[in-house]
């Protein structure tokens, strides 16, 4: 990777790292973007409830509830997409995407995934198995060692 893809990297990491903040989940802020290649911008999303449902703090602080409901950033910026995805780049804040997402990402046509180094014990099979998917579908992860600011 050239110096000119690192910095376009860390720009939309840095996005992304942006876009978490307006998540409401008091455990897990989670942000992501999707680029197209002429590096411009498809889609952003972030972890929350769908919308029209109440994000009331009784949901949000019931883990198993909020689990059960809540939508995560890669498959809302997915989503909220208006195009086809075919040979896009998603950017996920902090961590590595969850096997649920990765087969979202897969689905979608995405092609690679660009996400902070990270070790979230949580997710750690999730993202196992994640990877293994991202691996036979041949979608390119990029981790990046990126300080969290």
């Amino acid at each position: 990777m050239n110096a000119s893809s690192e910095k376009w990297d860390e720009r939309f990491l840095r996005l992304a790292e942006h876009i978490s903040t307006w998540s409401k989940d008091p455990s897990t802020a989670v942000g992501s973007c999707i680029v197209r290649p002429d590096k411009t911008i498809a889609s952003l999303g972030f972890n929350g409830l769908p919308r029209h449902v109440i994000d009331s703090a009784d949901r949000l602080h019931d883990r198993d509830v909020k689990l059960k409901i809540i939508l995560h950033s890669e498959l809302n910026s997915i989503l909220n997409a208006k195009e086809p995805l075919d040979g896009f780049t998603i950017y996920v804040w902090p961590f590595h995407p969850c096997s649920a997402c990765a087969a979202a990402i897969i689905q979608s046509g995405i092609t690679r995934v660009v996400a902070p180094v990270s070790d979230n014990p949580r997710w750690v099979t999730s993202f196992g198995l994640a990877a293994t998917m991202f691996g036979e579908a041949k979608v390119k992860v990029d981790l990046v060692d990126i300080p969290i600011v």
